[in-house]
């Protein structure tokens, strides 16, 4: 599954070397837009610093997104209200704001091309007209002028919609390339595949990757959830995957505004200009990550809707995202507990990274700088209210509920005999341990079944022939190689069983 951002026939983003034992003022772990932006901000004001990469540029949440740099954003604003005060919607409006504003200046200054577009939520049914009176009372309690309209323009009925106008869209990888180029002629430089495994914080900080070891003045985590455990983050937000698909239209051109649905299942619209034409994406059927026992059904499902109400609409494009929501819906940004100021991290955009991430950049550049952002000052000191606490626990106790039954299943389910059938995966005993196996292109892998992160048993992700853990998010390839999420370190290999009659004498093979 590749996103049509990631597909796009352009130069590669390049890549710099590696310098063992260089020490940098600011290292900064992913290189999305939250990572990017944060480096750009701090190489302006004269720091060294250096983007460290485990994947590629854009590889994960940024160059998967459907990158709608809006202000509306379905019911995250009465979600916020109903769990906190006025005092933080405020606030965040206005962090997000000031990330949109900063990034429109920045598209233009550089010649990025950005499509300006009105920006819909709508009831997809009667039940969801209730949520839109409650959104619409907190835009209004955020000073943010969302009209109420009847019609807006879709080939499906709906049942009332807010209006937001001249929001903006754009292709990720187009802002990911030209901060990039920034950051470079800032003396900034950014290193692929180099993946951030530890920090000992110190004077200077010694961060451990898996190409070796360099030191930081200050650490910046932009991995979409911090790969250090310190702050318990990984318990404190929720991961989710969703789905989204390009397509070219049989007739005519797409809707022309930014849509996204109040009510389940979620659908998102939007248009894309690639080249001389102009496509559909459509997303939605959001879940928790390794929760969900079909998830090609949740992409069918998707293909199905979409030919429902745009019919002889052919697919070129098919991809997922993971987000991360926390408990009260504001992002954790801001310095990592214990770590005495030298390691700073941005986690929790709920599905609204192309604001949030900026916000978080602005937020983690000044407290760096030794600046002072009023709104990001107020996010950082929310009170954590009784039903944020409770919908915590709630949450962690489906986590432990996955980690008990996980297990369970594991130890008392033994592995068919015969490996799976292509594109399929198992999870079962193997010589007294959990095993995970999977057939793909071809080739079975056996893998241990523990997610190397806090040892929640994995389940087979259909749609993406991906290994997820349903307790923090950490998701693997069929050959067990680290994709995303909280863990470091790959999934280890299991050998293959020796069967009766494999046994060989020892080669001679003296001349």
């Amino acid at each position: 599954m590749t996103s049509l951002w990631l597909d796009a026939q352009r130069e590669r983003i390049p890549s710099d070397p590696f310098e063992p034992g260089a020490r940098y003022d600011v290292v900064v772990a992913g290189a999305g837009l939250t990572g990017l932006t944060t480096a750009l901000l701090l190489a302006r004001a004269g720091h060294t610093v250096a983007v460290l990469e485990a994947r590629s540029i854009g590889a994960v949440t940024t160059g998967n997104t459907t990158a709608k740099l809006s202000l509306l954003q379905c019911s995250v604003l009465s979600g916020i209200l109903s769990r906190g005060s006025s005092r933080v919607l405020k606030a965040y409006v206005e962090g997000n704001t000031e990330g949109q504003q900063w990034m429109l200046r920045y598209l233009a200054e550089h010649g990025v091309d950005v499509q300006r577009r009105d920006a819909f939520t709508y009831a997809g049914t009667p039940e969801g007209v209730s949520k839109l009176d409650d959104e619409y009372e907190a835009y209004r309690e955020a000073d943010l002028e969302v009209e109420r309209v009847d019609d807006v323009g879709l080939p499906f009925p709906t049942h009332g919609a807010l209006l937001l106008r001249d929001q903006a869209q754009f292709d990720p990888l187009d802002v990911l390339r030209a901060l990039a180029a920034d950051i470079r002629e800032h003396r900034g430089v950014i290193i692929e595949g180099a993946r951030v495994k530890d920090v000992d914080t110190g004077e200077p900080s010694l961060v451990t990757t898996s190409l070796g070891e360099v030191h930081a003045g200050v650490v910046v985590l932009a991995t979409g959830i911090p790969i250090l455990d310190r702050g318990l983050y990984f318990a404190k937000v929720k991961p989710s995957r969703s789905y989204a698909q390009a397509y070219r239209l049989a007739s005519g051109t797409p809707p022309q505004g930014m849509y996204i649905s109040i009510d389940s299942p979620g659908r998102s619209l939007r248009s894309a200009p690639v080249g001389d034409e102009e496509l559909l994406i459509v997303g939605g059927n959001g879940h928790t990550v390794g929760r969900e026992d079909d998830t090609q059904a949740l992409v069918d499902d998707l293909e199905q809707w979409t030919q429902q109400h745009f019919p002889g609409a052919v697919r070129t494009h098919a991809w997922s995202a993971q987000d991360y929501q926390s408990m009260n819906l504001v992002p954790f940004v801001g310095w990592m507990p214990r770590t005495g100021h030298r390691v700073a991290l941005a986690t929790g955009y709920n599905k609204w990274g192309m604001t949030n991430a900026v916000a978080a950049a602005l937020s983690i550049a000044a407290d760096v700088l030794d600046g002072s952002i009023p709104w990001a000052k107020t996010l950082h000191h929310r009170v954590t209210l009784p039903q944020d606490i409770a919908h915590g626990v709630a949450a962690n106790a489906e986590v432990a509920g996955n980690l008990a039954g996980g297990w369970v299943d594991a130890e008392t389910r033994a592995l068919p005999e015969e490996p799976p059938a292509e594109g399929e995966g198992v999870v079962g005993r193997l010589d007294g341990r959990p095993a995970a196996v999977s057939t793909v292109d071809g080739t079975t892998c056996r893998l241990s079944a523990v997610c190397t992160h806090l040892g929640g048993i994995v389940t087979w992700n259909t749609a993406e022939r991906s290994w997820d853990c349903p307790l923090h998010g950490s998701r693997f390839d069929a050959e067990g190689r680290l994709l995303e999420g909280p863990a470091v370190d790959d999934l280890p290999a299991i050998d293959e069983p020796e069967l009766p009659g494999d046994e060989h004498e020892p080669v001679d093979d003296r001349s």
